[in-house]
């Protein structure tokens, strides 16, 4: 099980369900009926989702009388979307650095390439 904040925020990501609450969290607050009313599960089961992301620290709950209102938390989107883009660019140097490799191999391949194009347009 995930201890520490950023795997248990990409923990409560990988399941659609509970990426889709999210999103409609989004709009704005909700509660448990309104978040389980696009989906085919039960109360029970979206209440459950909502602990994983609640322990994510993605939402909040706020008991106000009988009715529990969810909240959109951000600021692990965020922390989570900075180590992403860290790694983002990692790859992408790596990627220009393959495309600058691959350009020298071809380069070094078939020099003639040039001058077989040239003989084609004497014609």
């Amino acid at each position: 099980m995930a201890t520490d904040q950023l795997s248990k925020v990409f923990s409560a990501l990988a399941d659609p369900t509970r990426r889709d609450i999210l999103t409609r969290l989004g709009q704005g607050d909700a509660t448990v009926t309104e978040l389980a009313d696009p989906f085919p599960i039960s109360l029970p089961a979206i209440s459950r989702h909502l602990k994983v992301l609640e322990t994510a620290g993605l939402i909040s709950r706020d008991k106000r009388a009988q009715w529990r209102t969810n909240s959109l938390e951000a600021a692990p989107l965020k922390e989570a979307t900075t180590w992403m883009e860290h790694l983002s660019h990692l790859w992408d140097d790596r990627f220009d650095r393959l495309d600058a490799h691959l350009a020298a191999m071809k380069a070094l391949q078939d020099p003639t390439d040039t001058d077989k194009e040239k003989g084609q347009n004497d014609d």
